[in-house]
């Protein structure tokens, strides 16, 4: 686990190991959940809370202003390799689309 920037009862964030852009920060819940394709109806209170953290980090890194984009890999062919929902916070530089 990377460099840890946030923390509260329901979830962490962290800098990425392996950093996409200068900042690479993930948003993790601390109740497992697989993926997001696995999530129900009363998941959705933690779903929120982890794009509200996400907003936040992002806002904290600086990269707020200027643009970050959010992304959650669900799945082998999306590039889910941990399977452990996650949000991934990329900025600090142009995103161009399509990503990948």
């Amino acid at each position: 686990m990377g460099e840890l920037v946030h923390e509260d009862d329901r979830a962490l964030a962290f800098r990425d190991i392996r950093p996409q852009a200068p900042h690479h920060l993930l948003v993790i819940p601390r109740q497992h959940l697989a993926s997001l394709g696995e999530a129900q109806a009363a998941d959705g209170e933690l779903l929120g809370h982890l794009l509200l953290v996400a907003a936040r980090v992002a806002r904290e890194a600086g990269i707020a202003e200027r643009g970050y984009r959010t992304v959650i890999n669900t799945g082998d062919d999306a590039g889910q390799t941990v399977h452990h929902l996650h949000v991934h916070v990329i900025g600090g530089r142009e995103l161009r689309w399509p990503p990948g």
